[in-house]
């Protein structure tokens, strides 16, 4: 078995590309701050606004509750069928994305379900949910 009477060179790292990396940083930060400089230079007057206070917040979706009778419900008050519609529109010109949750008895005549519906479609709602009860939902209530 031959002995190895030389001893293998240490690798040697080479720094030179993280050198030229680092320089090509200080640089670029160099001349970017230049930028900035020159730009508090410039004298520009502004055009000037009233405050216009904040933006409210998008309403929450309004709530139809529909009875196993067929009496209809909006904000906690009976409404006709033509009072849903114009109360509906109403509330969309003021907010173009509304949304309308649809809460239905289970006993109640999918006909009057249809006729809330279409009262929807005729203001415009294109945010529309039915809510129902899952079949299997154990202790807690999950909606949908």
């Amino acid at each position: 078995m031959p002995l190895k009477n030389h001893f293998e060179d240490i690798p040697t790292l080479n720094l030179t590309p993280m050198i030229d990396v680092l320089f090509l940083l200080i640089i670029f930060f160099m001349v970017g701050t230049k930028f900035i400089e020159s730009e508090r230079r410039i004298e520009l007057k502004l055009p000037q606004v009233k405050p216009g206070g904040a933006l409210t917040a998008a309403p929450e979706k309004k709530v139809i509750n529909v009875y196993r009778d067929g009496q209809i419900m909006l904000d906690h008050k009976s409404v006709t069928l033509d009072q849903l519609t114009d109360r509906l529109s109403a509330a969309r010109r003021q907010y173009k994305a509304l949304g309308v949750v649809v809460r239905g008895d289970g006993a109640t005549t999918f006909q009057t379900i249809a006729n809330v519906l279409n009262a929807c479609k005729q203001a415009e709602i294109a945010d529309l949910a039915i809510s129902v009860d899952l079949a299997h939902a154990e202790k807690h209530h999950v909606r949908r």
